[in-house]
């Protein structure tokens, strides 16, 4: 069974918070660099940078840049999801608890030292010691410890059995750095890593302004998964304002944007034929949950009833419109989901299409009505329906005004919706003091449990009351095999399982959006959820 610590901030605070504002997320600071200063190819992004240390950042403007420059035991190759070895040879369980990874012989960072087994082990230890307040520590909640047999073997022993543990190890959490220019028990300023040239991923930092501009070029010694970079020399500009870097990206000042952009901005770059819109899958999903203490006839409630709760819960999911909520609320920058996996990943499935509605992802108001009325339940029933726009978009105004709308327009619920400031909505969300409520979510890494274990264990973080044996044991035993067909079906079990009882209703999956020039070649979206710059060229 996962720790719920595993689970990490980045999942909870900011996957169930500010990572699903990607569409509207910005950065701290203006960038005044034009193409013409610039060798290469350029990026813009509206994101923002904790900090370039792995062990003080657990955010995706960071997680952006390290993924550039840094080297990973396992990552994700270009188009899929699912992780092979980076800088080793092979990496395995040799028993349930203990994964073994060998090295390449001949590692390097770019400013010359060996990249060993040493700097792997020092990599991991220090994340854990420093356990920053902002650090990716958490996901490591199942690490031991590590032995260093020698120079190019690196053995982690685990607490319990976890297939998940190679995608850790492609996460914010495993960045590997360099133990003769880091510090051991403090974080190492960004000044210090480029004065070090202590990187050795597909590139190579060579200035660094924290949230302004940021130059790269190729790194001769990477030498991994990914290949060597497509284009030597690489700046990424960082803008305050999202109508700023579509303006950049129309005028050519920058070759691509990515993240963030408006619904409106893309919908109006679609139709600009001087550039390219690019989608792809997003680890994003927006999605209702239900208290099942304080949802109507739920256990805390006088007139409790499980079948009635269910039927209500039911009811909802055959009502919902998605397909109308992405196309009028967002402008298809988020699609339909139909399970809490989203679409790309390894054992995805779509219950939540075939199980309500018209069983093809469309509205069924009739089913609805006779959901209820074979539950018993009679009359409207009231909805009370809390989100919180500060955290989640503005944009969630106009979401819930549509989810309003389309279920009073069944004919069946009386909707009460409000809105919540986050500080207290975090906090009240726990104490039962919302029946209905809004959520949203960014994944670790590129697993299906990531979608799974942290909602429905038993002492998720969601916290609404679900207790459910039988999805509790798939889940434990996804995480434990080894068989990749097998565990891909108990994961869909999983899925099905929850869609048949509804704790959440999944709403929305959110798109990977670039915009690019006519002329830049290789601009790659997937299920990894990562952005290569490597991949680019023009």
């Amino acid at each position: 069974m996962a720790s719920v610590t595993k689970w990490g901030k980045r999942g909870i605070a900011l996957g169930a918070g500010a990572a699903a504002t990607a569409l509207v997320l910005t950065g701290c600071a203006s960038s005044s660099v034009s193409s013409t200063d610039l060798n290469g190819l350029t990026i813009g992004t509206t994101d923002k940078i904790t900090s370039l240390d792995p062990a003080g950042s657990y955010d995706n403007g960071s997680f952006a840049v390290q993924n550039q420059v840094f080297p990973f035991l396992m990552n994700t190759p270009v188009g899929s999801p699912d992780v092979k070895p980076d800088i080793a040879t092979k990496g395995e369980f040799t028993n349930d608890t203990t994964y073994e990874v060998t090295l390449k012989k001949g590692l390097k960072f770019a400013n010359g030292h060996d990249l060993t087994s040493s700097d792997v082990k020092f990599s991991f230890d220090r994340e854990l010691k420093i356990n920053n307040e902002n650090g990716p520590q958490s996901l490591l909640a199942n690490l031991k410890s590590i032995d260093t047999p020698d120079d190019t073997t690196v053995v982690f022993h685990l607490d319990h059995a976890d297939q998940t543990w190679p995608q850790v190890l492609s996460s914010p959490a495993g960045p590997i750095v360099d133990e003769q220019v880091f510090s051991a028990d403090k974080l190492t300023p960004a000044a210090d890593i480029v004065k070090g040239k202590a990187f050795a991923g597909q590139y190579e930092i060579t200035s660094y302004k924290e949230n302004d501009t940021i130059q790269y070029k190729a790194n001769k010694e990477y030498d991994g998964l990914l290949g060597k970079a497509k284009t030597d020399e690489v700046t990424a500009s960082y803008y305050t304002k999202e109508t700023d870097l579509k303006l950049a990206v129309q005028q050519g000042d920058v070759d691509v944007a990515y993240r963030s952009l408006t619904p409106t901005d893309i919908a109006d770059l679609r139709k600009d034929d001087k550039v390219k819109v690019t989608d792809g899958p997003g680890g994003e999903i927006r999605y209702l949950v239900f208290n099942f203490k304080t949802q109507p006839f739920g256990t805390g409630q006088s007139d409790a009833d499980e079948a009635k709760a269910l039927a209500v819960r039911q009811a909802v999911a055959d009502v919902v419109d998605r397909e109308k909520l992405a196309k009028d609320v967002y402008n298809n920058t988020y699609s339909p989901v139909y399970s809490m996996v989203p679409d790309g990943l390894t054992g995805a499935a779509t219950p939540f299409k075939t199980l309500y509605g018209d069983g093809n992802g469309g509205a069924d108001v009739d089913k609805a009505k006779k959901t209820l009325s074979d539950a018993g339940v009679s009359g409207k029933v009231q909805l009370d329906i809390q989100y919180a726009p500060d955290h989640y978009g503005s944009t969630s105004d106009d979401e819930y005004a549509e989810l309003k709308t389309q279920l009073e327009n069944s004919g069946l619920f009386t909707v009460n919706i409000q809105s919540t400031v986050y500080t207290t909505y975090a906090v009240d969300r726990t104490k039962d003091a919302y029946p209905v409520y809004q959520l949203g979510w960014f994944p670790d890494f590129s697993d299906a449990d990531n979608y799974l274990s942290p909602f429905f264990t038993k002492d998720n973080f969601v916290q609404n009351h679900y207790d459910d044996p039988k999805i509790q044991k798939l889940i434990a035993e996804e995480q434990a095999e080894s068989d990749a067909s097998k565990r891909a079906d108990l994961i869909e079990q999983a899925q099905q399982q929850e869609a048949e009882q509804i704790s959440t209703l999944p709403l929305l999956q959110g798109k990977s959006i670039a915009v690019a020039g006519k002329d830049v070649k290789g601009l790659t979206l997937d299920a990894s959820f990562k952005f290569r710059y490597a991949t680019l060229s023009k």
